[in-house]
């Protein structure tokens, strides 16, 4: 193994220092790790997964099935292929026994994404693909092309003249960049390596065509054969590529071991570099039935028992289209006898395939051949079909005998094809040989009927911090903040993520717990006056001529009928007519409403009307936009909420009678326009106060010391929920499970029967929908007021919770805890739960249960609080 003069195109100007398994060597620019490996007289790359066998380099690109490495320096980054790793200065790896270490630290680097829309996409920087690039761009189509290498030019690239460019202008070319997944409409996802870079070290591209060529070329098949995983076996194509790219002979006495006669030019190539060449050629009669040698390659057996010297072997059973992609877009693949493998039926619109993908160009007439039979077969078979998961051909008779017929479920019984090599080397061989079993058997399959695995994104492997790009660390999950976050910091807030916000959870005064904290603010609410930061909720604009009709097409309940000024609680349900969301309309005129959502599903609910606007009713004139940024919201609650309102906004009547409940008005505080909202959560007199959301800060500032007189008292999420489930308010997504009516939840009076259609109308009509079982919300009271009740707490009769409820499997419960609280108004704790026909069982005894304890609850209705609603007006 050496270095030959007068062939590569490496830079042997420029010495790069690398290391491998510890010890020092040198390569040059433009080498990849296996070729400066090779150079070094390096064979053993790695050892497999499964029997610990040495294992080298077998090929030259993405076909590589063995040489599995392991990057760590600059940065941990592991199961890589040595053929693909290029070489840098201060790149230092070790090769693995099939299973990698992923980093224990933070990656310095960036990985980005980007999106590209472009007329043609050709994938594959070889002859064909070049030329088609070349011919689009000159038709003035805007033209992409995509190549893995860092250089263009393909197969041409390992031939002694190399590659001879065509004209590129106007074609956008992205080399090191490797498209990996079609998707539909013409979406290709490609990744882009840029291995020396301090910054953005890969790239996933987005890319969107028009037209998809698919010009990735072909990859070279094995022959399974005893010891055919030795180091010193080769491709016959990677040897002609390691010694036209990167000046490496890879032996000095080489057999070749061929089944047709594109290894010709190959064995010539090796011969004019010095090397003594002898060619095996299956069609004359004899196959190479063993390689020897134990650490690397010494010789090998023919199957006539004669014994050849050499150290290397190179193997070529034929070339396969590389048609994943064109697979991946529905595209169908067909046996040819001309050259021996199945290549691209063309048919699909908008993606084609040229060059040696499409079949074009590879070698013809050669024999079918997949493995040779054992000398000897006392002994394990070692004939090895996939290299990475150790998968022999014995493998492959053992799920036929086992009586498996398709290769999809004979690749699951050997795991063949599910490793890096996805099936590029080893796939036809085990089709090959998956087809011989079966017709032995009398079946008579022919390979063109048993087909191929499917072939799946990733073409090849991607890594995760490629595909989350900058969505790691504090973007992974962004955090959102109100425009008055910064004063509730100062406040001792205890913050919690509702729907990606930093939510105020409570307010710790010195000395106090969380559950002080929380009896504390509920106890002001009920009793003086208190204020919320609600600027979370989710607000979505809607405006257009047909905006009332929109909206009563997609709540339960009208709509169209609200006066301007007025505002409406609404209930959202999906096709099935189960619970959605809720939450409240404001119409602002005749053409204009403002609909409040759950914090955490006003994303979901925006999507949801968008979908039926867009593709349901799109004649009707109906404008969605998101504003939940742009409104600070603060809620004033309690009885003495008017007072402080009144001092905010002198100029407004806050009475009863000039502002009932659900009203909407106009005004200014100071000389800042708001909008005020007669809407209460907690069943308390309450008002939200909206502003645009940069006076949020501001606005909240104000309410303060107008509340001041009053022991205003700032709440956060805990007591709103106590306040709201003390009233049988559900929080939709924690009292429901997407199995919940609202008539399951007591709101079937806001369920319209006049309006001749809404969304999940006609669901309510399903007999399961109407069945007397169904679970209800209903309250839940333990006996001792200082029990503590789970969520999540299972509800069982009286009859079925005796002292081992696990007798009977499964345990039958009746429904479930879905919130629970500790109340200072009630002087108890207390739960909301659904149960199976829960309003009939209103002053029923029965048990929650949790964590094998049992807790007696009396079943009451879930309006615990203020049924007659007297608080809500003050």
């Amino acid at each position: 193994m050496r270095r030959v003069d007068g062939f590569g195109r490496i830079d042997r100007s420029t010495d790069v220092k690398f290391s491998f398994d510890g010890v020092q060597y040198l390569g040059h620019r433009g080498d990849t790790l296996a070729s400066a490996l090779l150079a070094n007289n390096v064979m053993q790359v790695s050892t497999s997964v499964a029997l610990g066998r040495p294992r080298g380099v077998m090929a030259a690109g993405v076909d590589e099935a063995s040489a599995l490495v392991q990057v760590d320096a600059p940065f941990p980054e592991p199961m890589l292929t040595a053929t693909t790793v290029e070489l840098f200065d201060g790149l230092a790896a070790h090769g693995l026994p099939g299973r990698g270490a992923l980093a224990t630290g933070d990656d310095p680097a960036r990985y980005d994404s980007v999106h590209a829309h472009c007329d043609v996409l050709v994938v594959g920087a070889g002859p064909a693909g070049l030329q088609t690039a070349a011919d689009a761009a000159t038709d003035g189509r805007r033209v992409l092309l995509v190549d893995d290498q860092p250089e263009l030019g393909g197969s041409d690239l390992g031939t002694a003249d190399g590659p001879d460019l065509p004209d590129l202008t106007g074609v956008r070319v992205l080399t090191r960049t490797t498209a990996f997944g079609w998707y539909q409409d013409n979406l290709v996802l490609a990744i882009e390596k840029r291995p020396e870079s301090a910054t953005t070290r890969q790239r996933i591209w987005r890319i969107r065509a028009g037209e998809v060529v698919v010009a990735t070329g072909a990859h070279e098949r094995p022959i399974a054969f005893a010891n055919n995983d030795l180091p010193g076996v080769l491709l016959a194509g990677a040897a002609r590529t390691y010694l036209h790219r990167y000046g490496v002979l890879v032996g000095d006495e080489i057999v070749i071991f061929t089944a047709h006669d594109g290894t010709a030019e190959v064995a010539d190539d090796l011969r004019t570099a010095g090397a003594q060449v002898r060619v095996i050629d299956v069609r004359d009669g004899v196959s190479v039935a063993e390689a020897l040698g134990t650490d690397r390659v010494t010789g090998i057996r023919l199957s006539t028992g004669e014994e050849i010297a050499c150290d290397a072997l190179l193997v070529s059973g034929g070339w396969s289209p590389a048609a994943q992609l064109y697979s991946q877009a529905r595209g169908t693949l067909a046996w040819d006898d001309t050259i021996v493998a199945l290549r691209p039926v063309p048919g699909l619109e908008k993606v084609s395939v040229v060059g040696a993908a499409a079949g074009h160009g590879l070698p013809t007439g050669g024999a079918v051949i997949w493995s040779v039979p054992l000398l000897d077969d006392n002994g394990p078979d070692t004939r090895f079909v996939d290299l990475q998961r150790d998968a022999t051909v014995s493998d492959v008779l053992r799920a036929t005998g086992a009586g498996l017929r398709s290769v999809e479920h004979v690749k699951r019984y050997t795991t063949i094809g599910t490793a890096h090599d996805q099936g590029r080397t080893s796939g036809l061989i085990a089709a090959g040989i998956t087809a011989e079993a079966l017709s032995s058997q009398g079946q008579r399959v022919q390979l063109e009927d048993l087909g191929h695995t499917t072939f799946r994104p990733p073409y090849v492997s991607v890594a995760f911090a490629a595909l989350a790009g900058r969505n790691r660390g504090d973007l992974f999950d962004p955090v959102r903040t109100t425009s008055i976050h910064s004063w509730h910091e100062c406040a001792g807030a205890v913050f919690e993520n509702v729907g990606q916000w930093h939510r105020p959870q409570y307010y710790l005064q010195p000395g106090e717990d969380a559950h002080a904290a929380v009896r504390r603010e509920t106890h002001a609410a009920r009793t003086g006056v208190a204020m919320m930061d609600a600027s979370t909720l989710g607000k979505i604009n809607v405006q257009g001529a047909d905006a009332a009709a929109f909206l009563d097409l997609m709540y339960t309940n009208l709509m169209s009928t609200l006066k301007v000024g007025m505002s409406r609680y609404g209930v959202m349900c999906g096709l099935d007519g189960m619970m959605f969301d809720d939450g409240t309309v404001m119409r602002i005129s005749e053409t204009e409403f403002v609909l409040t959502t759950t914090t955490g599903n006003a994303a979901t609910v925006l999507d949801h009307l968008e979908d039926f606007a867009q593709t349901e009713w799109p004649e009707l004139d109906v404008h969605l936009t998101s504003v939940t940024e742009h409104w600070a919201t603060v809620a004033v609650v309690g009885p003495q909420s008017r007072a402080v309102v009144s001092a905010l906004a002198p100029d407004l009547d806050v009475s009863v009678e000039a502002f009932p409940f659900l009203a909407w008005r106009d005004t200014t505080i100071g000389d800042v326009p708001v909008r005020i909202a007669r809407i209460s959560f907690s069943g308390e007199l309450a008002y939200e106060i909206n502003v645009m959301s940069w006076y949020g800060l501001a606005l909240w500032a104000a309410v303060v010391a107008a509340g001041e007189p009053h022991g205003i008292t700032p709440y956060g999420t805990d007591a709103m929920h106590v306040l709201r489930a003390e009233k049988g308010f559900p929080i939709i997504g924690q009292d429901t499970d997407g199995t919940v009516t609202p008539h399951d939840l007591g709101l079937g009076w806001a369920v319209s029967k006049k309006k001749p259609d809404f969304v999940g109308k006609r669901s309510f009509q399903r007999a399961e929908n109407q069945r007397p079982d169904r679970k209800h919300l209903v309250g839940l009271l333990p006996l001792d007021p200082r029990a503590a009740i789970d969520e999540g707490a299972q509800v069982l009769a009286e009859s079925d919770a005796g002292s081992d409820v696990t007798a009977v499997v499964p345990v039958p419960m009746l429904g479930h805890v879905t919130s629970s609280y500790d109340s200072v108004a009630l002087g108890s704790t207390f739960a909301l739960a659904l149960v199976r026909s829960g309003r009939e069982r209103i002053g029923e005894r029965l048990y929650a249960w949790s964590q094998d304890v049992l807790t007696p609850v009396t079943v009451v209705d879930p309006v615990f609080y203020d049924k007659e609603n007297a608080r809500r007006d003050g």
